[in-house]
Formats: structure tokens, C-alpha cells, sequence
């Protein structure tokens, strides 16, 4: 596994540091699980980290040199990534992998650069999850898209030069095809929810109000938190007063987050709709203190304007709960609407309030969907599911590889200054 960015040690609820740490982690956990040994590799952002982190006997975390031993937002590191295919290659010399997971497109990058020729010459297949697409993030976020401009060549040639995409959902699916990636190099596996953790055992207190609603993920504008404020705002409006937001994430406990510029605009937005009492930043917590929260909230709600994935609305249904989620990107397959929760147009004030208002009121119908998203989560996304899921995606990978199936769009990686295509 290569996963330049997201470590699956980092701690979660930061600007860079989200689901695909815990897809990273959860994947890589399973997979040994099912006898894979399995490396990630991610990029040193620390002095004291050591280079080598023994997960289990058959999983280990390797960080590699790539830039500062500090932290870099991710859109600032292409420059590093010639360094880190380089690190991939040394460490590579011995004991080549049977097969390379790019994780993010920068992480396909320098599995390529590392893989292609590959140690003495033997190329190594490639596959990749890009967790997040760039003509997506270009669509809704326009000028205010951080990322460097040259992803906009080398994300596509990415998907046209790996052996196979595996997508996380139908939405990128579509995506993909329209950069030129042929269906049939397209396997899904979606994202998985911790079983054992989720739901947990009794859930949180929780403040005297008669209702919660939970926000839970980075505090960055397109995760719509701002949505759920003015929602909250309008059911006030509708006579439920007594109704408690809490958002959790950030950089930090409660205090810090307190100064974070985006927590900032979001308090203001808050106070402006007159809601300011109503709302919580709990920053970020310890992961086993997570499904005690999520049991602790009358519905969970996901606003993002985009979405790949989103594992949030998967813990709340393995812990029951229902969910209001935005109608884009893989919330569309995971949460069923009328189902296991209700689907609302993103960016919608109004209908976020509409659902909210409807569940808080019927507790019936928040019982209902509650137990049939539970039923769906066991069912369809334990990380054992998605890790069967990944390995039928590898073995075909090598099956095809082996027998000469015509790869991926050939070219050549220069590891020099970003490894640029």
C-alpha cells in the first residue's frame, strides 16, 4: 500500500487526515487478517517517527523521506514524490511486493515511478483507489480547488496507466469513464465500517436538550457543516427548539478547534442565525469514544457537497442510527433513502431541516430506519466483506498481467521534481 498523505496511524479529524486513513488501516487490517503480508508506505512527517512500525506479524507501516520530516498539506507535496518512489525502489531491492495499491493519486504516481520498470527490471502490477477525483473536487470547489495544476494530466494518466481502478462507488465509476479509463479495467470495493468497534456498548451523555443531531468529519467547507447550522436555525424557526448540534472534528480537543478559521466562520454563521447556544465543537476524540457518541445522537447528518465515499453514515448505521445525507457521490449507495435514512439535494438549508424535522418528530420512523441501516452495514460493508472484495480485484489484476492482457496506457515516470509524467 502506498499512501503518501494519509497515514493509517495518524490521528483523525485534521485538515488531511480523514476516511482514507481509515480506509488505509482498515483495509491493510483485514487483508492480513486473510493472510496477506501486507507494507503501507507513507511519508515521514515527523522526526521521532521510527521507519518501521510492526502492526501485527503480517502488517507493518513503513515511513519514508519525502520532503521536511514535518507537516505539509497534502496539495503542496508533488514535489516530494520523486524522493518518495525513490525510498519505495531502495526498499523494494530485496523483496519486491507481488503487487502495489496507490492510494490517492499522488500515492499512483510514485507507485508507478517505483513499479515501472520495477526491481531488475520486472515491472510490478499497479492498482489504484483515488479516494478523491480531481475533475470533482474542480466542479464544485472552482478557484477556491487547492490542488497543484498539474493534477490535471496526472491524475487521468494515472487511471489510464494502472493495471486496474478500483472505485469505491457507482458515482466514480461514471467519473472514471469520462477520463478515458476503460470499464473493464473498473473493479468497486466500497468502504467498510469497523464491526467489532461500532455500535459499541451504551451510548455518551449528552446535554439536557431533547434532541441531538451529530456532525462528524473535518472541518473543511465542502464537508457543509454550515448547511446543518442554517438547518438548525429553521427547525427552531419550526417550533423544535430544544435541539442540540454537535460537530466533531478538527485540529485539536474543544479549545483548539475553538481557533481553527473554519470553526471560526462556522460560530459566525451560528451566532448570525441566532443558533449559537445550540451548537457544540467537541474537536477531535479518541476513535473507542466514537460509537458511544454516534449512540448518543437522534440522527446523524452528511452535508458534504461532494463525497467520494464517506465512512461517517456507516458507523451511524452499524450503531443504528439514522442518517440524513446529501444525494451526491457514494452516499448515494451506501445510505438507501426511505430506507435506512433520508437523501436531501446538497447545499439545501431547507430540505436538510425538512428531513431533520420529520425524524425528530417520528420516533417511530427513526426506530425503523435505525434497524435497517444496522441490517445493511452488517450485511454489506464489514471490512472483511471489503478486503474479499479488494483481493478478487487483485487476483485478477495478476491473473491478467500474467497472461499478457494489454496494461494500462504506456509512458514514462521521470521521479525527478514531483515525478512528473
Amino acid at each position: 500500500m502506498v499512501s503518501e498523505h494519509a497515514s493509517p496511524l495518524a490521528a483523525l479529524g485534521g485538515v488531511d487526515a480523514g476516511g482514507q486513513n481509515v480506509h488505509v488501516a482498515a483495509l491493510s487490517e483485514a487483508l492480513a487478517r486473510r493472510g496477506h503480508l501486507v507494507t503501507v508506505y507513507t511519508r515521514r512527517d515527523a522526526d521521532d517517527l521510527p521507519r518501521r512500525v510492526r502492526i501485527n506479524p503480517r502488517l507493518e507501516v513503513v515511513h519514508l523521506p519525502a520532503g521536511p520530516a514535518a507537516p505539509v498539506p497534502k496539495d503542496e507535496l508533488l514535489p516530494f514524490m520523486g524522493e518518495l518512489a525513490e525510498g519505495l525502489q531502495r526498499d523494494w531491492e530485496h523483496r519486491p511486493p507481488d503487487l502495489v495499491h496507490g492510494h490517492f493519486w499522488m500515492s499512483g504516481l510514485v507507485a508507478l515511478a517505483a513499479a515501472r520498470p520495477g526491481p531488475a527490471g520486472v515491472p510490478i502490477p499497479v492498482v489504484q483507489t483515488f479516494h478523491a477525483l480531481g475533475t470533482v473536487k474542480r466542479r464544485h470547489q472552482g478557484t477556491a480547488d487547492t490542488s497543484p495544476f498539474e493534477r490535471r494530466w496526472l491524475e487521468p494518466t494515472v487511471g489510464r496507466r494502472a493495471d486496474r481502478i478500483i472505485a469505491t462507488c457507482s458515482d466514480e465509476v461514471v467519473e472514471l469513464k469520462a477520463m478515458g479509463i476503460p470499464a473493464e479495467r473498473i473493479s468497486i470495493a466500497p468502504c467498510g465500517v469497523d464491526l467489532d468497534l461500532f455500535p459499541g456498548s451504551a451510548p455518551a451523555d449528552r446535554c439536557d436538550r431533547t434532541h441531538r443531531i451529530l456532525s462528524v468529519g473535518r472541518l473543511v467547507p465542502r464537508k457543509g457543516v454550515d448547511v446543518i447550522i442554517r438547518a438548525l436555525s429553521l427547525i427552531r424557526a419550526a417550533g423544535l427548539r430544544d435541539v442540540e448540534l454537535l460537530v466533531v472534528g478538527g485540529d485539536g480537543d474543544a479549545t483548539a478547534t475553538e481557533a481553527d478559521s473554519e470553526v471560526r466562520r462556522l460560530l459566525a454563521i451560528a451566532a448570525e442565525q441566532g443558533v449559537r447556544q445550540q451548537v457544540t465543537f467537541r474537536g477531535q476524540v479518541p476513535r473507542q469514544a466514537m460509537p458511544g457518541i454516534v449512540r448518543s445522537a437522534d440522527a446523524v447528518v452528511c452535508t458534504p457537497w461532494y463525497e467520494p465515499f464517506g465512512i461517517v453514515p456507516l458507523e451511524a448505521m452499524a450503531c443504528g442510527i439514522p442518517v440524513v445525507a446529501a444525494a451526491v457521490g457514494g452516499l448515494k449507495d451506501s445510505v438507501v433513502d426511505q430506507v435506512t435514512g433520508l437523501h436531501v439535494p446538497p447545499r439545501d438549508p431547507h430540505a436538510t431541516a425538512g428531513a431533520l424535522i420529520r425524524l425528530l418528530s417520528e420516533q417511530g420512523l427513526r426506530q425503523d430506519l435505525g434497524r435497517a441501516g444496522q441490517q445493511r452495514a452488517r450485511a454489506l460493508y464489514s471490512w472483511d466483506r471489503v478486503a474479499a472484495e479488494t483481493e478478487a480485484a487483485y487476483l485478477q489484476t495478476l491473473t491478467e498481467v500474467s497472461a499478457g492482457t494489454p496494461r494500462g496506457v504506456p509512458g514514462r515516470l521521470h521521479p525527478v521534481e514531483g515525478a512528473a509524467l
